[in-house]
């Protein structure tokens, strides 16, 4: 019988199933005997290199499975390294940027890392990124808070294009970051070198999330959370650039980094949770009649249709054990690739948006002096209202203009310094917990000469 735990608890791997301080997750497009049937064993804890937990999806539309791979590249991968060329390495580690909302102080920075592209494939890598953050960005709540994201690109130029064990599990490529398919011999986990994406990601600005682009049209993805990193980005999740549903490994893993949310699938074997109340978000020891009796955990939301399908309750299994914990909805992303998030969890995701972002940001320093006739813009979400004061009296006419000048706020032409505040609030409904409102509040100030 596994111990209790939490998602992030290291569990002894032959629980048959893992949750970790590294996570990873990655997805099959057609189920092998050997993906289906793999699970952690014996042998695997017995190994002498230091080991990573994984998660695999076996589909795009199946549950996950986890086991233990080496945290170390395979030899085989990396004995006929060669350095760049002079003229290759010319652009390594060059950075742009792909969209930009805002300071990176006041944004969610993505960084995308790609992996198997040559010096002349960069302009390649920078399309893939756009595309692939497309996708990303549709699913909600990403989609209604667009404009709290910075996505920057770092070009890590390969030797050679194209991805280890693509498109069979002999074929080796020389490529900057390592990547892999046939990871510990499952053929759609996509695993990286995370030190050597971190020598990368550190070249941009900032980096709160780590998305790496490998050079293929084979399904596959993984996701590494919790990192240790010194930017002290949440996570990193790998994808390959040209596959449509590999951008699933992504938005399931950021759950994980971003949202504090535990995985909702479980494992027969596991049986039944006897253990206290979990942390997590998502999970419970609770019924529906406990949660709103008690008022624990999601019980704001129970009853209410969520977007994943169905109503928002208590349901049977989470956590990874089929009994004695329960999660809110059927089958939401947290459970299944392809899914939605469930009202609690698209609530968690926009607590994780809120860490990193600001409600109102502004690419005019707070310690700008401003004239009378400066203009003056401000950035806030579709879902926020925004007022403005004038030595702390607002300004009613300005009431939602995200451009002003002092002087059409009130001003005075007295050759004095004037405080001008903007105030913003985000009044989604996607979040009912009272003090996650409070997050959703903030304001910037200047100084304006009358």
């Amino acid at each position: 019988m596994p111990t209790p735990h939490r998602r992030r608890i290291r569990i002894p791997v032959r629980a048959a199933a893992l949750a970790g301080v590294v996570l990873a997750a990655a997805l099959t497009a057609t189920a092998t005997a050997t993906d289906t049937d793999a699970s952690p064993s014996s042998a695997s804890a017995d190994r002498a290199e230091p080991q990573v937990e994984v998660e695999y999806f076996t589909g795009p539309g199946g549950h996950p499975r986890h086991t233990e791979v080496p945290a170390k590249t395979p030899d085989r991968l990396t004995r006929s390294d060669r350095a760049l060329a002079p003229a290759q390495a010319a652009g390594d580690g060059e950075v742009s940027s792909v969209v930009d909302k805002g300071p990176t102080a006041d944004k969610v920075d993505v960084v995308f890392v790609g992996d198997g592209y040559t010096a002349d494939q960069q302009e390649d890598f920078h399309a893939d990124v756009r595309a692939k953050w497309s996708e990303i960005s549709e699913v909600e709540p990403y989609a209604s808070y667009k404009d709290l994201f910075n996505v920057w690109t770092v070009d890590a130029v390969s030797r050679e294009s194209g991805v280890s064990g693509d498109p069979g599990k002999d074929v080796v490529k020389d490529t900057a970051l390592k990547s892999y398919f046939w990871c510990d011999g499952l053929e759609r986990l996509l695993c990286v070198d995370t030190a050597k994406v971190e020598s990368y990601a550190v070249k941009a600005p900032a980096a709160d999330l780590v998305i790496v682009l490998s050079n293929s049209a084979k399904y596959g993805g993984a996701g590494y959370n919790d990192v240790v990193s010194k930017p002290g980005y949440d996570g990193v999740a790998t994808a390959s650039s040209d596959h449509p549903d590999s951008d699933q490994v992504a938005v399931h893993e950021t759950g994980h980094s971003l949202g504090k949310l535990a995985d909702e699938y479980f494992y027969p074997e596991y049986g039944t949770y006897s253990g206290p109340e979990t942390a997590d978000i998502n999970t419970s020891t609770l019924s529906a009649d406990e949660l709103r009796a008690q008022q624990k955990k999601w019980y704001r939301w129970l009853d209410q249709t969520s977007p994943d399908g169905g109503t928002v309750g208590a349901y049977e299994g989470g956590g990874y054990y089929p009994k004695g914990l329960n999660r809110p909805t059927d089958n939401s992303i947290m459970r299944t690739l392809g899914r939605e998030f469930n009202l609690p969890g698209r609530e968690a995701m926009i607590a994780g948006f809120y860490r990193h972002a600001s409600v109102v940001s502004s690419a005019t320093p707070a310690k700008t002096l401003l004239g009378r006739t400066t203009r003056l813009t401000v950035d806030v979400p579709d879902t926020a209202t925004l007022r403005w004061y004038v030595d702390g009296k607002e300004a009613v006419a300005a009431k939602g203009k995200v451009a002003i000048t002092p002087r059409s706020l009130g001003v005075p032409a007295d050759g004095r310094e004037h405080t001008v505040t903007a105030r913003a609030t985000d009044n989604t409904k996607a979040v009912l917990d009272p003090a996650l409102r409070k997050l959703l509040r903030d304001s910037r100030t200047w100084k304006a000469k009358g």
